[in-house]
């Protein structure tokens, strides 16, 4: 049985200064930069071992999975680091890209989830929509699923994508998902057929942004 899990990037740049990422590229903050090695003691705390690390192309993540691989002693065969999978990006957030945080419901209302942690735009102009998300949420199932028949494999990954990709593998609601749990940086979830899609986290933190 294959065991899946995911990993959302530490704080960077723009999380601190609560401006919405999507495919902004931002460093870790010296606090992600904790934030990952949390991540890792929490991973060998838990006795986990990896056969593949995948990271989002985005420097948030790929800082993220090569702290876990570094403090963890894992090496990919043949390769420098953790590998880039494209379709791990977030979300497109399209003309929200760059916008505070503080504006999503003023600028995206009434086209909103709020939730006690974040308030999530639905479809403003240029943004994949969730149900676009799931559907490439299946496609990267597929290609793990396709290239791993066992054992365990890391996604470092971001906040909206992880969301789906856990809807997508529990065939579970995507409204549901943005309100059932928070999925906050660093966290680790667990994507196996004998997991209870009721309790996500494997390692939690805690948090100083969403």
């Amino acid at each position: 049985m294959l065991k899946i899990y995911i990993a959302r990037h530490g704080q960077n740049v723009d999380n601190a200064n609560g401006i919405l990422n999507g495919h902004r590229n931002e460093p870790l903050t010296p606090l992600g930069i904790k934030q990952a090695h949390q991540l890792a003691v929490g991973i060998k705390d838990a006795g986990l071992a990896f056969d593949a690390v995948y990271t989002s192309p985005l420097w948030r993540a790929k800082e993220t999975a090569e702290i876990v691989c570094e403090t963890l002693g894992i090496s990919m065969p043949g390769m420098l680091g953790p590998e880039v999978l494209d379709s791990l990006i977030e979300r497109d957030f399209g003309v929200m890209t760059g916008k505070k945080a503080s504006e999503i419901e003023k600028l995206c209302a009434p086209d909103i989830v709020k939730t006690d942690t974040i308030t999530y735009f639905l479809h403003p102009p240029g943004a994949e929509t969730f149900p676009d998300l799931v559907e490439r949420a299946k496609r990267v199932i597929d290609d793990i699923t396709t290239k791993h028949k066992g054992g365990s494999v890391l996604l470092v990954t971001h906040g909206d994508i992880g969301k789906s990709l856990y809807c997508a593998y529990y065939k579970l609601n995507w409204l549901d998902i943005l309100t059932q749990f928070h999925f906050g940086n660093c966290e680790l979830l667990l994507l196996a057929e004998d997991a209870n899609p009721n309790e996500p986290h494997v390692v939690k933190i805690e948090q100083y942004n969403h």
